[in-house]
């Protein structure tokens, strides 16, 4: 009986662990929406949005997170990151509410069960215009830096 235990949760065991190294390479391929199905934008490069035809439970006010950027957090640690954060904020929503075409692109969930997405504007990467606004760093998971 306690070998069968044993077994049992050396098996649940490997299966998480090759979910966890194996989750980020799943994606869930590409999705378009429009302006009006934005939600909220939250910070730089996070926002709220409707995904027509999916069911509500992953597709009413959904968090996505742009992949391959960090933007300054509105709850940062100094005036200048908070403002900065503002600005960020403020050219992502812009960006997100006069767009025709909004692409989620490569879409897979972040370790807090955001979906993970390159995101599109018109055709042009929101990550991208964010770098040239110098309002955003390139960002793969590694530490953080400071933005003062």
């Amino acid at each position: 009986m306690r070998v069968n235990k044993f077994k049992i949760f050396l098996f649940i065991f490997l299966f998480i662990f090759t979910y966890l190294i194996y989750a980020g390479d799943i994606t869930y391929g590409n999705i378009s929406i429009s302006s009006k199905d934005i939600v909220k934008v939250y910070d730089g490069d996070t926002f709220y949005c409707n995904i027509p035809n999916y069911p509500d439970i992953v597709g009413k006010n959904i968090s996505v997170r742009v992949y391959g950027i960090d933007t300054p957090e509105i709850k940062g640690k100094t005036k200048h990151e908070k403002e900065l954060a503002l600005k960020a904020k403020t050219v992502t929503l812009c960006c997100l509410k006069n767009a025709k075409v909004i692409e989620l692109k490569n879409m897979r969930r972040d370790k807090y069960f955001r979906i993970l997405a390159e995101v599109y504007v018109d055709g042009k990467s929101l990550k991208d215009i964010l770098i040239t606004e110098k309002l955003g760093r390139e960002y793969y998971g590694e530490t953080k830096e400071n933005w003062e």
